[in-house]
């Protein structure tokens, strides 16, 4: 029963608007009846005033000022657009602004077209620039509409898309980086600084048991060894200690004449990852160290050594 009950109400508020929708898009003449004949007139003495428009004349006149288009245009007394202001129609086919035309007949004194100066016109409502207001409107609002829809899927796909430039790729994975960054603090529960913390002492005691593990697996280079190795310390042609930067005695070639006898007293040691050091400078360099075995001041790998 309640259905039924709000139904024909529903029915009659939508043929409410419809009706009043009809009624403001109603076109009338706004002119009284006209004056009943005078004697003079009828007699014929005086020419009698011309009877008012039919709606076949009116449809012609309307379909005259639609080609020129006078309701897209301003209003020729006030040059504002018609919007949704009331407008009328002369039986001249020219379009005013009703309070303009108004003004213009109270204050001229006198009734003839603002346009043509006809006198004794007939004036009729119309809402021919209504209707195009409402469609450059509607036209104005789907335009804004799709723009934005544009614009969001745009902003979409350059989320999801990499472009091709290489300037913007790198802005591209930047803010892909960043926003991982920001969720992972963000749904991060503990301390940050704890957890970073944290993180470092795992990396450092697995740098620790790889460097043990990689200690333990280096075997101790064969005699053939040595001489491979010695023969790229030959090709390399590098003779300066790289930790106090002087001269190396060459393991194939005799001492310089030019060089000192002090230098020449300084041994030299052959790594076993193909670099040449003084003794007493890779001692001190060991001596130094807090690591248990050493690692190369190079490449720091382990090594093992063997006088020259």
């Amino acid at each position: 029963m309640r259905y039924k009950i709000q139904a024909p109400r529903k029915r009659v508020a939508e043929r409410g608007l419809q009706t009043q929708d009809q009624q403001e898009e109603r076109e009338y003449v706004l002119d009284s009846a006209p004056r009943p004949l005078t004697l003079a007139q009828k007699l014929g003495l005086v020419a009698s005033p011309a009877g008012r428009l039919t709606e076949d004349e009116w449809t012609r006149v309307k379909a005259r000022s639609v080609q020129q288009g006078d309701s897209a245009q301003p209003c020729a007394i006030c040059r504002e657009e018609f919007c949704l202001q009331p407008q009328v129609l002369l039986s001249c086919s020219h379009v005013f602004h009703r309070a303009c035309l108004k003004a213009f007949e109270r204050f001229s004194g006198r009734k003839c077209c603002p346009m043509c100066r006809k006198e004794q016109y007939e004036t009729r409502v119309i809402h021919d620039a209504a209707r195009l207001f409402r469609h450059q409107c509607a036209i104005r609002i789907q335009a804004c509409w799709r723009g934005y829809v544009v614009r969001r899927r745009y902003r979409k796909l350059r989320k999801s898309i990499c472009p091709k430039d290489k300037q913007l790729r790198r802005k591209f994975f930047e803010a892909k980086l960043q926003e991982l960054n920001d969720s992972f603090v963000r749904y991060c529960h503990t301390d940050t600084e704890a957890f970073l913390s944290d993180i470092n002492r795992s990396l450092s005691s697995s740098r620790r048991v790889f460097q043990q593990l990689e200690r333990k697996h280096v075997s101790e280079p064969q005699e053939s060894d040595w001489d491979r190795i010695q023969s790229q310390v030959i090709q390399r042609d590098v003779w300066d200690c790289p930790i106090c930067l002087t001269a190396l005695c060459r393991p194939s070639l005799p001492t310089e004449a030019g060089t000192s006898s002090h230098q020449q007293q300084r041994r030299t040691l052959l790594l076993s990852c193909s670099h040449l050091f003084h003794q007493l400078c890779l001692e001190a360099f060991e001596a130094f160290s807090i690591e248990s075995r050493p690692s190369c001041p190079l490449c720091r790998s382990v090594y093992h050594k063997k006088n020259i």
